[in-house]
């Protein structure tokens, strides 16, 4: 008997995706929900650069550009990033920047930040502690990740034929960020995704975890 190979939603999926994820009303209200969240929770200034990572169209960097100095969005599906770069000069934006970047596969960028946000990106990468040491590796000391992504679940988000994380465990996520590097970790619920299900519409929880780099650590 021979299993089903595992599905995988790689770049060529969110490639496909990308000329209509901003038409998706779900998906912008979820980019303005974690917007305010992250204000709420962090000081924004324009003297802070930011890593966008898994930025998609930049549907949270965009609700934040005023608010922030330089912010890079980095991901690793041209096609998103096609998308975003065409709205950035449509809307003649001079602070958002992009880049086709796979942080556990390419070459880490020169610049170093003063905060880093990822919206439901956390679940899609294969390795959470070495993503969590690069983060903390590209911080400036005292800097402040933003991490939002599924609380633990069944599978049933994306079905369990797909090769992902199915969500996070709060408190084993707090533990290896600390490991990573960071502390001050704090979580709190941003929203729920609302999901149609065999047996009915289910809502998924969505954390926000901030944690700080510390500033007694060395880049």
């Amino acid at each position: 008997m021979t299993s089903t190979p595992a599905i995988r939603l790689d770049a060529a999926h969110f490639d496909a995706q990308a000329i209509k994820w901003d038409e998706n009303p779900a998906f912008r209200a979820r980019g303005e929900a974690l917007a305010q969240a992250i204000r709420q929770s962090v000081p924004l200034g324009q003297d802070m650069s930011a890593l966008d990572y898994g930025s998609g169209t930049g549907l949270l960097s965009f609700p934040l550009k005023d608010e922030l100095g330089s912010i890079l969005l980095a991901d690793s599906s041209g096609g998103m990033l096609e998308v975003a770069a065409r709205k950035i000069a449509e809307q003649g934006v001079r602070n958002l920047t992009t880049m086709k970047l796979d942080l556990l596969v390419d070459p880490l960028p020169a610049q170093r930040f003063d905060l880093i946000y990822t919206s439901m990106t956390l679940h899609h990468v294969p390795d959470t502690d070495q993503i969590l040491r690069i983060f903390q590796d590209l911080l400036n000391p005292g800097g402040t990740l933003c991490v939002a992504d599924l609380d633990q679940e069944d599978g049933s988000f994306h079905g369990p034929e797909v090769d992902v994380h199915h969500g996070f465990d709060r408190g084993d996520l707090g533990r290896r960020a600390v490991n990573a590097g960071f502390d001050d970790v704090r979580f709190q619920t941003v929203f729920s995704i609302a999901k149609e299900q065999e047996t009915g519409t289910r809502d998924y929880p969505v954390f926000l975890m901030t944690a700080r780099r510390a500033s007694g650590l060395s880049a």
